[in-house]
């Protein structure tokens, strides 16, 4: 079937846009209409807020919002918002956290909060004289036309911590860029930043003007490429880490505690030196940290993007998290690059986000980056703890087994049956469906 474009999308009504769908991609299938509505808030104030955080929407897409209990964190007992459609996320982090709750429980440490933004931009001109023009000059104007933008952001404690000049010019023809440094206190601040880096940009076009020690052909070459925050900041980090006496690991699993620290050490060991396990390792990482990230209205591709560029920081992707086990003492942590916020974006809007901070005890910025950084190292122990014992899948098909007997459309009673059969065996796909056959021929 040939499809035609479509002008004005987006000055459509609602309704017009599902109906122009239905009849273009769907067949003229109505019930796709009922699927889109059953998803509608009954409360229309709440929808239209809803349809107002984006463009074009025609309906809402859920997610389970579940809670991990009995997280000691810096010595204050918490119950996590996560939000993921991920099986056994959710149980893995909550079982992690009960282990470590009575061996004293997460202890975090913000190292920085410094968050980072460039103005790249091209000039034909010799990098030291350049670099004088800066350190005399401009980088005293460029502090003095951003104080309006600053202004509340100084009063509440943050603003710009410095701007340098870097030189580029080694990997692209004429390429420098203007390097600052931001703390945005609780926000997470891209729209701060980005407003400051654009006035950047202006400052550094009329100051290059009015420079007399450069010729008219230097000033005519130069171009603002772009003015733009970085989503890499390594600068903006936590760490948060677990430890105790190998002797009171105490696993469940049968095997010693001794040989359990060993195991697991070497699990991570593999990780930090193999890329195709610290890829998959580091995701299961970002499970927890991506479900909490999304209950409290924060960027979770930003959040990916940082900490996989971190992960690879040393020009080999490796393990964010890490384990000694020395002097008969087990110690894990993770030091997480991570940039979020507790006020602006939808953190005063999404009723759910306000739920989540509230829950949290309305944290500061540093505390929700202790809180990010717990959740995944507490996933990542789960993960690993079932990985270097019984294995991935005892835990995490006895999650999915519902979702495999919802696809079949299994009633409750039958449900209740497959609790039963699974009670102490290992979930897999085959064994339910041929289970099902014979319940359902039987």
């Amino acid at each position: 079937m040939n499809h035609s474009p479509v002008e004005g999308f987006s000055k459509l009504s609602k309704q017009r846009k599902i109906d122009w769908l239905i009849k273009e991609y769907l067949s003229e299938d109505r019930s796709y209409e009922q699927v889109l509505q059953q998803y509608w808030n009954g409360d229309h104030t709440l929808q239209k807020l809803h349809e107002e955080f984006s463009e074009n929407t025609i309906s809402n897409f859920y997610m389970p919002y579940g809670i991990a209990p009995n997280f000691l964190i810096d010595g204050k007992l918490l119950a996590l918002p996560m939000a993921v459609e991920e099986s056994s996320v959710v149980a893995a982090a909550s079982k992690a956290a009960k282990f470590w709750i009575d061996k004293g429980g997460f202890k975090t440490t913000i190292i920085n909060t410094k968050k980072l933004g460039h103005t790249h931009f091209i000039l034909n001109v010799e990098p030291h004289k350049l670099q004088h023009f800066f350190n005399f000059k401009l980088k005293k104007r460029l502090f003095e036309a951003t104080e309006e933008i600053t202004k509340n952001m100084r009063n509440r404690g943050g603003g710009i911590l410095n701007i340098r000049l870097i030189d580029k010019t080694a990997d692209l023809e004429n390429y420098f860029q203007l390097k600052a440094s931001f703390d945005t206190v609780d926000s997470m601040g891209a729209n701060f930043i980005n407003s400051c880096l654009e006035q950047f940009g202006k400052t550094l076009t009329e100051e290059v003007q009015k420079e007399e020690s450069f010729t008219q052909e230097e000033k005519d070459s130069l171009q603002i490429v772009m003015n733009i925050l970085s989503n890499f900041t390594p600068d903006c980090i936590v760490r948060a880490e677990v430890s105790c006496k190998i002797e009171d690991l105490k696993d469940d699993s049968g095997i010693s505690n001794e040989e359990f620290a060993t195991k697991f050490k070497r699990a991570v060991t593999i990780a930090e030196i193999e890329p195709f396990r610290a890829t998959t390792h580091n995701k299961g990482i970002m499970n927890g940290v991506d479900a909490v990230v999304i209950a409290t209205g924060n960027d979770f591709r930003a959040t990916e993007a940082c900490a996989h560029a971190y992960a690879a920081k040393d020009g080999k992707y490796s393990s964010l998290t890490h384990c000694t086990t020395d002097n008969g003492i087990f110690r894990f942590w993770i030091d997480l690059p991570i940039s979020v916020g507790v006020v602006g974006g939808l953190t005063n809007l999404h009723p759910l986000v306000k739920f989540s901070l509230a829950l949290l005890g309305k944290p500061s910025a540093q505390e929700l980056m202790s809180i990010l950084a717990v959740s995944g190292l507490a996933q990542n122990f789960g993960a690993l703890r079932s990985l270097v014992t019984t294995g991935i899948q005892k835990g995490h098909m006895k999650m999915h087994l519902f979702n495999i007997l919802n696809q079949l459309g299994a009633t409750e009673e039958e449900k209740n049956h497959f609790v039963t059969y699974f009670k102490d065996k290992t979930v897999t796909h085959h064994e339910v469906i041929t289970e099902f056959n014979k319940l359902r021929n039987r």
